[in-house]
């Protein structure tokens, strides 16, 4: 008689793996709601709350206060254009070259925001949050104690050769209209703070050590104003770049209405001057050879 077969071991009930979470306090939705900072975007947002005031909310997660708002909003005004910049000049040419491509001509404005364009903005307001770091003890109370705190800053800058960021302007030479007026804006709705302060007391003390009077330029003073915002300081080219956004959309919108990209690519390309070709060297290498 043979022996009774071996019942089958039952199989391990596997556990089902845990869904991932990615967690958001920014939009979200469902099949009949859409969400956005915690409120209805439908109900709550839309119609109630200006772009501007949103973009604030969206990067820190706090409404801010009308004063606020006030100051963010002139500080994007204040950003939005400039004329015939790079910015504006490259998206025009990149729409003349691809004109299905709307959002390559703007990525190619926004890409040229750099050190002296738009960039400014961000440079000024790390220069001046560094110094403000740097220093011991309580802030100053009075323009004296920020003259002093600038004048010590000025005189760093020049004996290590190096520029003194949000000074000076290739247009504005004698005073950027941005700057004061964002200065009264801030004063008047109660949140000009250190990095303003500063920024100011330096326009006032530099003549002293560079021996010529610069212009505070009006990138400059918007970076200072979006630092004493309590912006997060890495973003704050990213908001330059939001203003200039709504200025590189006007310029196509001019541009399709009166052309002028077609003139500024054919003044360069029918006024080429062709010259010998001139190699290029790269310069020797210098090495200490003190310990040979």
């Amino acid at each position: 008689m043979s022996e009774p077969m071996p019942e089958p071991m039952a199989e391990p009930v596997s556990e089902p793996a845990p869904r991932p979470a990615y967690p958001t306090a920014l939009g979200a939705s469902d099949l009949r709601t859409i969400t956005l900072l915690g409120h209805d975007l439908a109900e709550d947002i839309m119609g109630s709350v200006g772009f501007g005031e949103l973009a604030f909310w969206l990067a820190t997660q706090r409404r801010p206060t009308p004063g606020e708002t006030r100051v963010f909003e002139a500080v994007l005004a204040a950003l939005a254009d400039h004329g015939f910049t790079p910015t504006a000049i490259v998206t025009r040419l990149t729409y003349l070259s691809a004109p299905d491509s709307v959002q390559g001509a703007l990525a190619a404005g926004l890409l040229g925001g750099g050190s002296r364009f738009l960039g400014v903005t961000e440079d000024t307001g790390r220069f001046l949050h560094d110094v403000l770091e740097s220093l011991d003890g309580d802030l100053p109370t009075d323009e004296a104690g920020w003259d002093a705190v600038a004048l010590r800053t000025v005189e760093r800058r020049r004996a290590a050769k190096e520029f003194v960021p949000g000074l000076g302007h290739h247009v504005h030479k004698e005073g950027d209209p941005r700057t004061p007026r964002l200065i009264r804006i801030a004063q008047e709705e109660g949140v000009y703070g250190p990095h303003l302060s500063l920024f100011a007391a330096i326009g006032r003390v530099h003549p002293k050590v560079l021996h010529r009077t610069l212009p505070l330029n009006g990138a400059g003073v918007c970076g200072a104003a979006l630092a004493d915002l309590g912006l997060p300081l890495q973003l704050l080219r990213g908001f330059a770049l939001l203003a200039r956004t709504a200025g590189l959309i006007g310029q196509l919108a001019e541009e399709l209405r009166h052309p002028v990209a077609q003139d500024v690519f054919l003044s360069v390309d029918l006024n080429n001057a062709p010259v010998p070709p001139e190699p290029y060297t790269p310069d020797p290498l210098t090495r200490d050879r003190s310990g040979d």
